[in-house]
């Protein structure tokens, strides 16, 4: 009996399973649900299917994954070297973030000494060293890596991951698999972010789900970091509390002052714009909006195009350096003048 008494209490094991439970309550949700496996990855199929045939075959390439931020590169490539690896996974991989770690003295010492080390590892399988934000290296560091990567060829593959291809130099891109990932879509973030809302029970509404989706613009980190900030900050997700956390110009309001243009009331769209400087917007987050709300507003396609003419020309000038309000009257009022344009 008293055998028995012993076993029934509450052994290590259960003390194990309570402890990460409190690690992950506190972790970002970017982090918690981070995905594990390739069937976890949301988008890009096509690009994920190649990567793993590399995994059930083990000869993987050295490979760049290049794209937009928050689309999962990173992800996938972890995904990648712990099918590769396995329990080796610790000994066998080297993750570098080349927008910290960028210069030259790094590829010669860290790299290199890492690619010299021996490590045991099953048949077929190499070392695999992750240098994240590579475009972010300089150019020496670039030049030094491409001979790190023949030399040690036989042992180590590198997997690379960038926002834009064209920073990388053109001897690393030849001697790479280069992969492309594009933004994620709508359906696919939101679809995410109902799975994460059910999971973590989350109160929320249509409307906050439509503006998490429209704040995150196809990118997921983006998309999960507003919807656990709206969720800790108000507890109700819905769309008020959502552009409070962004600290975004309303869509709404920019909608409002679209439809000015399209009648030909600058005056009425001025008071809005004018509105949004007052409350202390830079004109690239206003022109940014302004854009995002313009490509999905139900207007004749003539038209529709001729705003997005204007509105990319000021957003260049806004980005050389121009930020002021004029620049954003005289959008208006070209908006204006190419609204009445058409209806003649």
């Amino acid at each position: 009996m008293e055998v028995g008494e012993i076993s029934s209490e509450p052994g290590p094991s259960t003390q194990t399973n309570t402890k990460p439970a409190g690690k992950s309550s506190n972790l970002p949700w970017i982090e918690k649900y981070r995905p594990q496996k390739f069937e976890e990855i949301v988008g890009n199929e096509d690009t994920i299917k190649k990567l793993s045939v590399f995994s059930k075959q083990g000869n993987l390439p050295n490979i760049i994954i290049a794209g937009p931020p928050g689309v999962g590169k990173t992800t996938t490539i972890l995904c990648l070297a712990r099918i590769l690896l396995g329990s080796s996974f610790k000994d066998a991989v080297l993750e570098l973030n080349a927008s910290s770690d960028r210069g030259i003295d790094v590829v010669r010492n860290k790299v290199k000494m890492f690619a010299q080390q021996k490590v045991t590892l099953p048949p077929g399988r190499h070392k695999i060293i992750i240098l994240d934000e590579v475009d972010s290296m300089t150019d020496g560091a670039q030049q030094a890596l491409r001979r790190t990567m023949e030399i040690y060829s036989n042992t180590t593959r590198f997997a690379l991951a960038c926002n834009y291809s064209e920073k990388v130099i053109d001897p690393i891109q030849s001697r790479c698999a280069v992969l492309r990932y594009s933004k994620l879509s709508d359906a696919q973030v939101l679809a995410r972010v109902i799975q994460i809302c059910q999971k973590e029970n989350v109160n929320y509404t249509e409307d906050g789900l439509e503006a998490i989706v429209f704040t995150a613009q196809g990118d997921m980190r983006q998309a999960l970091n507003n919807l656990q900030s709206t969720h800790n900050g108000f507890g109700v997700v819905n769309s008020e509390n959502v552009f409070k956390v962004c600290d975004e110009p309303h869509p709404l309001l920019i909608k409002d002052m679209l439809k000015n243009c399209i009648d030909g009331d600058i005056r009425k769209a001025f008071k809005i714009i004018d509105h949004l400087w007052t409350l202390g917007y830079a004109a690239e987050d206003i022109v940014k909006n302004i854009f995002k709300v313009c490509k999905n507003m139900d207007m004749e396609e003539p038209l529709k195009l001729a705003f997005i003419k204007e509105i990319g020309t000021t957003h260049e000038i806004i980005s050389d350096g121009l930020t002021t309000l004029l620049q954003m009257s005289g959008l208006l009022s070209r908006m204006c003048m190419a609204a009445k344009g058409m209806k003649k």
